[in-house]
């Protein structure tokens, strides 16, 4: 528990501090934010605001993290948590680079939709090649090519290859996911901030009754590294709600895809080494619901050729409707809210259901 605290405060600390420095540094360089000429008038206000702000989140993670290891653990980092770090931050170079063309370019467009697929190609397949090595006493592995909800469902097995494919699908939908939910200000930070939080209570759990505990019972939790994961959870929760301080309406400086890519890359790479995968699908409905408002807006106008919302993603649907972007905001963070505590809930109902209550 004192692992988790530590690399939540560190990184909270970090990202509270570091975070308006960036505001300074990349104001005076220019890196502005390029607004969408057909999106919410509102929104020309923000064209020039420091961009690329999930550099302070994926710093303020690391360090949350690496405190840990050098001042409170005793023991090495994991391969899970190094794994999901490593993906976070792969995904936030390609995010980065998208961010830095649209800077240089002066437009609202930066990597091309191929480049960017190819560029959480190479970090996906890489991830999800590594995830299945590195095999502890017991052989457990980082994830296994099972389907998974709260617990392996073995009845269905992907094999190695189909769970490279599946692993890309995931990451490459969560990722685009955040990333279409980074819309509103403190809109993505705050919603990730909560599913991260859940994370660390699910992770905690599996690490309290983990099957590698001497006196490990039924409803066990075959996890490799649950504790260590629950500390990487730990510190993007503090990371994200140090960032939401300066990110939060009006805000001072916008995450980016360097954030938004490497939050979903993040929360992707959680739920393959936790064995949660269809649970993040309830943990994250808001971007869920986001990412279809998208798909139906294009699906629908291709077929009728006209719009099913005002503007998609649906966030900007309620704006157009004359919503302030601060109550847009806070009622989809209800949403996202309310998304988490279901799905914990079903978490610990499964546990009930597998233990008894015991």
């Amino acid at each position: 528990m004192i692992s988790i605290l530590v690399a939540a405060s560190t990184a909270l600390l970090v990202s509270i501090l570091l975070t308006p420095y960036l505001v300074k540094v990349f104001g005076s360089l220019g890196f502005g934010q390029e607004i969408r000429e057909e999106g919410p008038q509102g929104h020309q206000r923000k064209r020039g605001t420091p961009t690329m702000g999930g550099v302070a989140i994926l710093a303020a993670t690391w360090t949350g993290y690496g405190a840990v290891h050098l001042a409170v653990s005793s023991d090495g980092p994991s391969a899970s948590a190094v794994l999901v770090l490593l993906l976070t931050s792969a995904l936030g170079v390609v995010g980065f680079a998208d961010d830095f063309i649209k800077i240089r370019r002066r437009r609202n467009l930066g990597l091309t939709k191929t480049a960017k697929l190819v560029g959480q190609f190479a970090a996906t397949i890489s991830f999800a090649v590594l995830v299945l090595g590195f095999p502890d006493r017991r052989g457990l592995t980082p994830a296994s090519v099972n389907l998974s909800f709260i617990r392996d469902i073995t009845e269905v097995s992907f094999g190695v290859i189909g769970f490279v494919v599946v692993c890309y699908i995931v990451v490459a939908c969560w990722s685009n996911a955040v990333n279409f939910t980074d819309g509103l200000d403190g809109l993505a930070g705050g919603t990730a901030g909560m599913v991260l939080a859940s994370y660390v209570l699910i992770c905690f759990w599996q690490f309290r009754y983990t099957c590698a505990s001497p006196t490990a019972t039924a409803g066990c939790y075959d996890v490799r590294d649950p504790l260590d994961l629950a500390v990487v959870a730990a510190a993007a929760t503090g990371a994200c709600v140090g960032f939401l301080w300066w990110n939060a309406a009006p805000a001072r400086i916008i995450m980016g895809d360097t954030g938004s890519l490497a939050l979903g890359g993040l929360v992707a790479g959680l739920s393959i080494t936790t064995h949660t995968e269809l649970l993040m699908v309830v943990l994250g409905g808001l971007f869920v619901v986001e990412m279809l408002s998208v798909v139906l807006q294009i699906a629908v106008f291709r077929t009728s050729r006209r719009r099913l919302f005002r503007m998609a993603p649906f966030h900007h649907h309620f704006e157009l409707g004359g919503w302030a972007e601060t109550s847009v905001s806070i009622r989809l963070w209800i949403l996202g809210g309310v998304s988490c505590l279901i799905g914990l809930g079903l978490f610990y109902a499964e546990w009930l259901a597998v233990t008894g209550g015991r």
